[in-house]
């Protein structure tokens, strides 16, 4: 061939939008072939590509037909090629899935209800360690992660704020990322700057998770929220698509928000009414991409207003640890989601949700307690998908999610026949 059969195959995978290991899968050669004929000329270790595999290669990417089913067929690749960042298996946006992709990690997470219900049990990540570096308070996020990755065999080193840390002696993210790679198999990372989480996942090459970076992103929490409001539906019998969803509150600093929206934005004919208190609204990057898609966005300071006709109501608190210049300490009590207004605004099967943690003081206006017997309040629910959501999550990243169904085996102690004393029937656990 005219060019170096290096060139030619980086040439075919780019053209073919495939990582190595996919690549591999589809011409039918092993991942250590390919790394053959991509090294260098020069290089000892480096083969000639065979003819046959030249000569099918050049057939796909010169005919338009096969450059389409091969580009396609990469969606039987593994999942974690599939969303991975940078060429690495880490989870750092929501940016990373398509539809397609985020139900396939829900199917994983279908398969995992039955060790988080306490049914079964799973070693499929014995011996591994993950390291929960959490350098602001989290109670949900630190211990979700960590019961996830335990229920899954493996164990758990944690740490908590910059204190306990070495960061605060002055030791980079860069030294600190590199350091715990050394130590962990997988690292969950929370830190309140935007755009941190990055930085710790470029110093290395071990799965990580970003578990909120300041005012960015929460993409385990979206995801959750997601599967959430699936489960939900498909027991109300509704479809997603073309669903109005509603989200009041601290809409400028709510990094959980702002990873939902763009999660629900892939999927058809969406109505998002995002109701906030002046100068706490959307901002107006995320508000361009949930729109490119057609989708309706209202944005109001009226609650009741934007309540109307909403199948799911995701409400926030506010994030006053995040301003910068605002005044407000909390929502004034037009801006509290309560059961009068979700009675007086709401159908029967409008689902209420909120992320958590929620203000529960006097004058703090956030989702009311008075919701806590209503059926279509599904906080709890919420939370408890946390754990198969986060087991599926690190099971695909650590390439374990075809062990798990084989692994399962009965508990052998006796678990609760339901969690919380106000479960209601319809969450499953009777």
């Amino acid at each position: 061939m005219a060019i170096s059969q290096q060139v030619f195959l980086r040439d075919a995978m780019r053209r073919l939008n495939l990582t190595r290991d996919v690549f591999a899968a589809r011409i039918g050669v092993k991942r250590r072939a390919l790394d053959t004929w991509l090294l260098p000329e020069g290089s000892q270790e480096a083969r000639s590509m065979p003819e046959v595999v030249s000569r099918f290669v050049t057939e796909i990417v010169e005919n338009s037909t096969l450059m389409e089913k091969y580009a396609q067929s990469a969606q039987s690749g593994p999942l974690r090629d599939r969303i991975a960042a940078d060429n690495k298996h880490q989870l750092l946006s929501v940016d990373q899935f398509t539809r397609e992709s985020v139900e396939e990690l829900f199917r994983v997470a279908d398969q995992m209800q039955p060790i988080a219900r306490r049914q079964k049990v799973s070693r499929v990540l014995e011996g591994a360690v993950l390291g929960n570096l959490f350098f602001e308070a989290s109670t949900r996020t630190r211990v979700s992660f960590g019961a996830a990755f335990c229920r899954l065999g493996g164990s758990v080193c944690d740490t908590t704020g910059f204190t306990f840390s070495s960061m605060a002696k002055g030791e980079s993210i860069y030294d600190t990322s590199r350091v715990m790679s050394g130590y962990v198999d997988a690292m969950v990372i929370r830190h309140p700057e935007k755009g941190s989480v990055a930085e710790f996942a470029a110093a290395t090459n071990i799965p990580v998770v970003n578990g909120g970076d300041g005012a960015g992103e929460h993409p385990s929490q979206a995801l959750l929220d997601l599967y959430t409001i699936l489960t939900e539906f498909s027991r109300l019998g509704k479809l997603l698509d073309g669903a109005h969803i509603v989200m009041a509150g601290d809409l400028k600093y709510g990094r959980t928000v702002h990873s939902l929206i763009k999660l629900l934005a892939l999927y058809r004919g969406m109505k998002f009414t995002l109701v906030s208190p002046p100068g706490l609204e959307m901002p107006d990057y995320l508000l361009e991409q949930a729109s490119r898609n057609g989708h309706v966005i209202e944005q109001t300071h009226d609650l009741a207003a934007g309540l109307k006709g909403a199948d799911v109501v995701y409400a926030t608190r506010v994030q006053k640890e995040r301003f910068s210049g605002e005044n407000l300490e909390g929502y004034t009590a037009d801006f509290q989601v309560n059961r009068a207004i979700v009675d007086a605004c709401c159908g029967p099967d409008t689902i209420v949700m909120h992320p958590l943690p929620r203000d529960s003081r006097e004058g703090a206006n956030d989702l009311s307690t008075d919701l806590n017997h209503d059926p279509r309040l599904a906080i709890f629910r919420q939370t408890d998908n946390g754990i198969p959501v986060r087991m599926a999550i690190f099971a695909v990243l650590m390439g374990v999610e075809s062990l798990v169904q084989h692994s399962l085996r009965d508990v052998t102690w006796m678990p609760p026949s339901h969690i919380g004393p106000d479960d209601s029937v319809f969450h499953g656990i009777d």
